[in-house]
């Protein structure tokens, strides 16, 4: 009967372990797949968002530029060194970017996206004078322009500092040069956009208030005009 038993017991092991070991070889292969498919969504989704924005951009070829130059300066500064031994290279090549980055935005990318520009001129006795320009109120900005531009604009000067404090942490300092001239651009562009956006608004609100008060008065003018006429002529005819 012993025996009997163990060999019972033997079978019934047998007979469970290999629907055990299929069933987590299963369940292995389904979290394995469910995890190429969220990968695969994700990227999915990322690409349908990055689509869907151009589509609704009202003018994509500048938003392409905007984010062109700003991410080729910070992939030529974070990847260069993989490709060449040549910090020279990286150097200008890194500079050049940020240059055509930092003309761009102050006079298409900006004018374009948000209806906004700025510069800055030098007076005869050697001051400064900064220039505002805005598009009309009337003008209705494309919401998603509007808020790429102003994340893009903001965050970008962030990640250069947080490079500047790697470099100064890890005694970097000829990197540090090519970091500085970054920030320097950058946050002049998000000084300059700032200041321009705040005079549009106040433009707005001044011209709005005028134009509010110059209604109220053509109102009352025409009101005092007609009762003026209308008593007149009732005077007239009732004369006669």
């Amino acid at each position: 009967m012993a025996d009997e038993s163990r060999v019972n017991l033997l079978q019934a092991d047998a007979s469970i372990l290999p629907d055990d070991l299929e069933a987590g070889t299963a369940t292995h292969n389904n979290n394995g797949g469910n995890g190429g498919n969220m990968n695969t969504s994700n990227a999915a989704r990322n690409n349908n968002a990055v689509r869907e924005y151009f589509q609704q951009s009202s003018h994509p070829i500048a938003a392409f530029f905007f984010l062109a130059f700003r991410l080729g300066a910070l992939l030529m500064y974070l990847l260069g060194s993989i490709f060449t031994d040549n910090f020279t290279l990286v150097f200008v090549v890194t500079i050049l970017l940020l240059a055509f980055d930092f003309w761009t935005v102050k006079n298409v990318s900006g004018r374009l996206l948000v209806g906004l520009r700025w510069w800055n001129e030098i007076q005869e006795d050697g001051s400064n004078r900064w220039v505002f320009e805005s598009a009309s109120p009337n003008r209705k900005n494309n919401a998603a322009d509007s808020r790429l531009f102003w994340t893009v604009l903001y965050a970008t000067p962030i990640l250069w500092v947080l490079f500047a404090l790697t470099c100064i942490f890890t005694f970097k300092i000829s990197w540090l040069v090519i970091v500085v001239v970054a920030v320097i651009l950058n946050v002049a562009n998000v000084y300059g956009y700032t200041q321009c956006d705040k005079d549009a608004k106040k433009k707005w609100a001044s011209g709005i208030a005028a134009q509010t008060a110059l209604g109220s008065f053509g109102s009352s003018a025409t009101g005092f005009v007609g009762r003026a006429v209308g008593s007149g002529l009732g005077q007239f005819f009732g004369s006669r």
